[in-house]
C-alpha cells in the first residue's frame, strides 16, 4: 500500500504556508507611543520646574493693580531683601558696587531696562538710595517689580 505526501505539507502544495509568511515580515509602521509617553513625562517635568526659573533671590512683593509690562529682551533686575541685601540678578553686591556692576553686565548701554524688586518690609530709604545711584549713574528705563491685586 502506498502513500503520497505532499512538498508542502499544507495539503495545498506549499503556498498556504508562504503566504502567510509574507504577511508577518518587516512593519513599516513607526509606533508613537513610546514618544507620547516620553513627551507628557517631559511636559510635566518642565511645568513643574517652570515656577523655579525665576530669579532665586526670596522676596515677598508688595501687590498692586498695575498691569504687567511686555518686553522683548531680559531686563537686569535688581532685588533688596528683608534684611537690606542687595542683590544683582542672583549676586550679592554692597550698595557702593551697584553702578559699577551695573556698567559691567549692561550689553544695551544706558538704554538697559533694570527692575528694582523690594521686598514689602525693606527699608523704603535703602530701596531709594539704590534706585538714586541708578539714575544717577545715567539709566533711565528703571522699573519696580510688584504683583498683581488679587481680588478677594
Amino acid at each position: 500500500m502506498g502513500m503520497s505526501v505532499s512538498a508542502g505539507g499544507s495539503g495545498r502544495g506549499g503556498r498556504g504556508h508562504r503566504r502567510r509568511g509574507r504577511h508577518h515580515g518587516l512593519m513599516s509602521e513607526i509606533n508613537v507611543t513610546p514618544f507620547v509617553d516620553v513627551m507628557l513625562v517631559l511636559l510635566i517635568i518642565f511645568m513643574v520646574a517652570a515656577p523655579l526659573m525665576t530669579v532665586g533671590v526670596p522676596i515677598d512683593l508688595p501687590e498692586t493693580a498695575a498691569k504687567a509690562l511686555n518686553s522683548e529682551t531680559q531686563p537686569i533686575t535688581i532685588s533688596i531683601n528683608q534684611a537690606g541685601q542687595i542683590h544683582i540678578q542672583e549676586t550679592e553686591i554692597p550698595i557702593d558696587e551697584v553702578v559699577a556692576k551695573l556698567g559691567a553686565i549692561a550689553k544695551a548701554g544706558y538704554e538697559e531696562r533694570i527692575y528694582v524688586r523690594g521686598d514689602k518690609t525693606a527699608d523704603y530709604g535703602t530701596v531709594m538710595k539704590v534706585m538714586a545711584r541708578i539714575q544717577a549713574a545715567g539709566y533711565n528705563k528703571i522699573g519696580l517689580v510688584t504683583l498683581q491685586e488679587q481680588d478677594q
